[in-house]
């Protein structure tokens, strides 16, 4: 692996919202919200001002919808499940909910619990269960608890819609898989409705559907803590792009960044990766793999997410660590346009 050293303006990548779709821009029309903590925005090309509203509305109820069912604090159905599996009760939950945890289990499964939603104890104890991020020092002794806890999605048992659980130290967090099932949810409503082309941003985890005329939509990937674009690649139909990253919740103490993306092994939050971009395609569920996928990568670290890529069968990866270095699978190396990340980082 060839790496180089980034300028202080290229220190972390983040994927932003669209750019404009050359040429097109007029036809796209816009509609921003705000759920799941973050900025949403959904684009559709081609459509009335009337009917984009309409359908960019339906979309939004869907995301708020979304939002208080799988909250991690708020009340709501995810909150009624965590009481239940600590006061060792059976919950009874419904099917969306059964097969979204199905999922995120063989996920965990995949990376060897790298991806684990079930540590929502440590998340907490962390402070990261909150709107407010503040500094936060965690007992070690309660750290070393949830960690010898060994919560685990596959301690849960189903009988028909009904969970319970073998292991009472389980409270599931699905912040790094929500947003990306709601991608592919909104996908679902707009091609219900037959849109020609659209573009479902969720706090950059992004989902293209169609394109907007000649040319596919185009999406930049920028430094969040510097100007301007490192790059930008084109997103096709039926793919999602998603990152994970140190940038956006997390919070400094004593000259140390801890975000909100904490090991399972160690119950410590991660400090070698600034963020971890990937592409996901095809199927059902793109939105749902390129937000989950991630969160592993960012987990094993430079010396062990190459390893883990290609465990999860992903070929569209860019990574930076925290020494401002990125490093970039071949095949996304093809789709990059940005000087500043061209012939950056090349895996051989």
């Amino acid at each position: 692996m060839r790496h180089l050293r980034l300028a202080a303006a290229a220190a972390a990548l983040l994927v932003l919202g669209l750019l404009a779709a050359c040429g097109e821009a007029p036809q796209v029309r816009t509609t921003e919200g705000r759920v799941f903590g973050t900025v949403v925005a959904v684009s559709i090309y081609g459509e009335s001002p009337e009917r984009s509203a309409q359908l960019a509305a339906q979309v939004l109820a869907e995301f708020d919808r979304l939002h208080r069912k799988f909250h991690a604090w708020e009340p709501g159905m995810l909150t009624a499940l965590n009481g239940a599996i600590a006061a060792g009760r059976p919950f009874r939950a419904d099917a969306e909910m059964v097969d979204l945890l199905r999922s995120a289990a063989a996920l965990s499964a995949r990376s060897d619990e790298l991806f684990n939603p079930a540590i929502g104890h440590l998340i907490r104890l962390w402070g990261f269960q909150s709107g407010d991020i503040r500094a936060h020092d965690p007992d070690p002794q309660e750290i070393r608890r949830w960690v010898q806890a060994r919560p685990s999605l596959a301690d849960l048992r189903y009988d028909g819609t009904t969970i319970s659980s073998t292991n009472p130290a389980v409270m599931i967090d699905l912040g790094g898989y929500a947003k990306g099932y709601a991608l592919d949810r909104a996908a679902a409503i707009l091609r219900g409705a037959h849109v020609k082309a659209a573009l479902v941003n969720i706090g950059g985890n992004v989902l293209a559907i169609g394109q907007p005329g000649a040319r596919p939509w185009r999406v930049g990937i920028r430094d969040p803590r510097g100007d301007g674009a490192l790059a930008s690649v084109p997103l096709r139909d039926n793919e999602a792009i998603g990152t994970s990253g140190d940038y956006e919740r997390y919070f400094i103490d004593g000259g140390k960044r801890h975000p909100h993306i904490i090991d399972p092994r160690s119950g410590q939050t991660i400090d070698l990766v600034a963020s971890v971009t990937i592409i996901a395609s095809g199927g059902s569920d793109p939105g749902l793999r390129s937000d989950g996928n991630s969160k592993p990568l960012f987990i094993a670290g430079p010396a062990g997410w190459q390893a883990m890529a290609r465990r999860l069968g992903l070929r569209e990866v860019l990574l930076v660590d925290t020494e401002r270095r990125i490093a970039v699978t071949p095949a996304l190396q093809a789709r990059i346009d940005g000087e500043r990340a061209r012939g950056a980082n090349v895996l051989n």
